[in-house]
């Protein structure tokens, strides 16, 4: 019989009918069992919700009947939690058997780090990549990494600068010392905004190579819909402006909106300009709010500007390419010590 991890599952499941099962079935084929999977039904439409008939008697599951968001829908659940590890894994995200082994395997070889990504394949093209990490591009925009380019690019384990929640495994005191989730950005980016306000506190984050998913990706949303455009579009900005420390922030903004013009009348092909022009007014209108934020996040900084700046990819090929940026990562040793510093 498999052992137990102490690691609570989290799936945020909207309009995910057609794809929850074979979510679960895979989370019952792992070779390390979690501490519990708790799922929830976050408002999704009548025909596609998932219902208690759809899930066995081992998830713990809570229905919403309202949608509230990724963000929302999360931290909910994470309040529910009993495990010292949240794995957070999308609805339309299928583990591989070894997924928990490699994930707790992971805890003991990097007992500094709080943060970890999985790999993510394509559940149509297992030869493809679906991410390898976010990466934060100096130019304020995240990418998910290695989308859709061939599997043999995958580089070996190391750091990111920040897991992608699809299929990712945060402490929970640290999730719970965020916050979690800025639930004002509702879906889109804040998983990037996660990681980002980790960083300011110290934290790194170590993609492994290992942990892996099959990800069917844009399954409740699209990937050019009005939903995802707008969300990500607003939450950008937000994601930038909130986070980006002291002299950095004055570095780049001028390359960062000399980028976001450029985005703004390329929407114009598909048709989404008013669109965007809509998401960058509404994130600005928010802009009182965000600066409360803001001031009190850089006020419990514990890292100086330098770091952030490090930490992200300055090379325009890389972002145009989307290709990984994963960094060797010191030894357990190093991790330790920066365990006990904190």
């Amino acid at each position: 019989m498999p052992h137990t991890s102490d690691i609570s599952v989290l799936i945020v499941a909207y309009r995910s009918r057609d794809t929850i099962g074979r979510c679960l079935d895979a989370l019952a084929a792992q070779t390390v069992k979690p501490r519990e999977v708790l799922l929830l039904e976050n408002g999704s439409p009548a025909a596609e919700r998932v219902s208690v008939s759809d899930v066995p008697d081992w998830v713990h599951m809570v229905e919403s009947d309202e949608n509230l968001g990724f963000a929302g829908g999360n931290n909910r659940l994470a309040r529910l939690a009993t495990g010292r590890w949240l794995a957070l894994l999308n609805p339309d995200a299928y583990a591989r058997p070894d997924w928990i082994e490699q994930l707790c395997e992971a805890t003991g070889r990097y007992p500094g780090i709080a943060l970890f990504g999985s790999t993510q394949y394509s559940a149509e093209r297992p030869d493809l990549l679906d991410g390898a990490g976010d990466v934060y591009h100096a130019t304020g925009l995240a990418y998910r990494a290695g989308y859709l380019r061939p599997a043999s690019m995958l580089p070996p384990e190391g750091e990111v600068f920040g897991p992608c929640a699809a299929a990712a495994l945060i402490r929970k005191d640290v999730f719970d010392m965020l916050d979690g989730f800025d639930e004002r950005f509702f879906c889109y980016n804040e998983d990037v905004d996660l990681a980002y306000r980790a960083r300011l506190l110290g934290h790194r984050a170590i993609q492994l190579s290992g942990a892996a998913v099959d990800h069917a990706g844009y399954a409740s949303s699209g990937r050019r819909s009005e939903f995802a455009t707008y969300y990500g579009v607003r939450n950008r900005e937000w994601v930038f402006f909130k986070n980006t420390p002291g002299w950095l922030l004055a570095v780049l903004s001028p390359l960062h909106v000399a980028t976001v013009l450029a985005l703004w009348l390329s929407a114009a092909r598909f048709g989404q300009f008013t669109l965007f022009g809509r998401a960058l007014r509404d994130a600005w209108a928010a802009w009182p709010e965000m600066a409360r934020s803001r001031r009190l996040l850089q006020q419990s900084a514990r890292i100086p500007p330098s770091r952030i700046a490090a930490a992200m990819a300055w090379n325009p090929l890389r972002l145009l390419s989307r290709s990984p940026d994963i960094r060797p990562y010191p030894d357990g040793q190093a991790s330790t010590r920066e365990a006990r510093a904190r």
